[in-house]
């Protein structure tokens, strides 16, 4: 498997801030022609760098609810159920609609951009954290989001799908049925398709 060049890392960075660019403009960008670039996206689809390319939605545009910032102090050692206080909240945020990015601190705490709908942030955040152990939280409005995907600067690396090890130039790459898996060396690769066939035999 052939590490990612900086070409590659350019292309990627200029899709990122822009999956709408044509192979053309990002070959004038790169100095490759337009095919060439396209068939280094479809290199970079197959081996699973590139998964898909998406709708980048400007929520603040949709003025769906206002946009919130939620720092929210748990209380220590807690737990709800068997889970400690974090696992709780955490699970909560991820079913409620309005969160649309969840932060944990290194202290255990939590901190969400949310845009609540509705007359009353108190009552949404009341609602959404009844019954767990909250000591105290803090809201602050937001006036303007602004997010910029970047790939400048970082290494990319490849994981095992067996021991999730970081994959180099000495790994491999299969493909079974019809899914794309890296592994670190063989003997991962052959362990992953031993259990994989086992889990099928089984079906």
């Amino acid at each position: 498997m052939r590490d990612l060049d900086e070409t590659d890392v350019e292309i990627l960075s200029l899709l990122a801030a822009n999956a709408r660019r044509s192979f053309s403009e990002i070959g004038e960008r790169v100095g490759l022609s337009g095919p060439a670039v396209s068939d280094r996206v479809t290199r970079l689809e197959e081996t699973g760098v590139i998964e898909g390319f998406t709708v980048d939605v400007d929520r603040t545009k949709l003025r769906g609810g206002v946009p919130v910032m939620v720092d929210v102090e748990l209380a220590a050692d807690a737990g709800v159920g068997g889970e400690t206080a974090l696992e709780s909240a955490r699970e909560r945020l991820r079913e409620a609609d309005a969160v649309e990015h969840v932060f944990v601190t290194v202290e255990g705490d939590i901190r969400l951009y949310a845009r609540i709908g509705g007359n009353s942030v108190r009552e949404w955040l009341a609602g959404t954290f009844e019954g767990l152990p909250v000591d105290d939280w803090t809201v602050t409005l937001v006036d303007e989001v602004e997010w910029t995907p970047s790939i400048d600067g970082i290494e990319f690396a490849l994981t095992c799908a067996e021991c999730s090890n970081t994959v180099d130039s000495e790994g491999e790459t299969t493909r079974i049925d019809g899914e794309v898996y890296h592994f670190c060396c063989s003997s991962c690769l052959s362990r992953f398709r031993d259990r994989y066939q086992r889990l099928e035999e089984g079906a």
